[in-house]
């Protein structure tokens, strides 16, 4: 485990059922895992993919903390809080009642078959970057080495 805490972002999305209500419910969960965490505003968005014109909106958000804890266990435990909410995965995209992303770990780079980090899209995501340069905008993308404002600009 390491010896210092870095800033973990995580993001947040519902399209199906209470949203509002569970994000907040992982919200506070992830609040238990991560140090001084702080979310961001809740944002309303069309799902974003082929084929999910017909779904419903997502209530969408973004977390920000600390941990010391590796991005493994990190991603562990946000997939335990989706199985507990009663997050299901019957086909990539489809309706959720959360969806919890590690998007950034410090400056971890980290690219395995089950876990990447910085998440491969979130660059891409007016859904993550928005929230989240309202919460960290100076926070840094270890692969670019832009920070989260720069990234967002680039994407207007």
């Amino acid at each position: 485990m390491r010896s210092f805490a870095r800033p973990i972002v995580v993001a947040f999305g519902s399209n199906l059922g209470d949203r509002r209500g569970a994000i907040e419910n992982a919200a506070v969960q992830v609040g238990r895992i991560l140090s001084n965490f702080r979310l961001s505003t809740l944002i309303e968005t069309t799902p974003v993919g082929p084929g999910l014109d017909g779904d419903p909106l997502y209530l969408n958000a973004v977390g920000v903390g600390d941990s010391i804890l590796p991005a493994r266990e990190l991603l562990a435990r946000l997939l335990a809080i989706e199985a507990a909410a009663g997050r299901t995965r019957p086909r990539p995209g489809a309706p959720r009642v959360i969806d919890l992303d590690l998007i950034l770990a410090g400056d971890e780079v980290i690219d395995e078959p089950d876990l990447k980090v910085p998440h491969p899209r979130f660059r891409e995501r007016r859904f993550v970057l928005e929230p989240l340069a309202s919460l960290a905008p100076d926070l840094r993308d270890p692969v670019t080495g832009m920070t989260v404002g720069e990234l967002l600009r680039r994407l207007r």
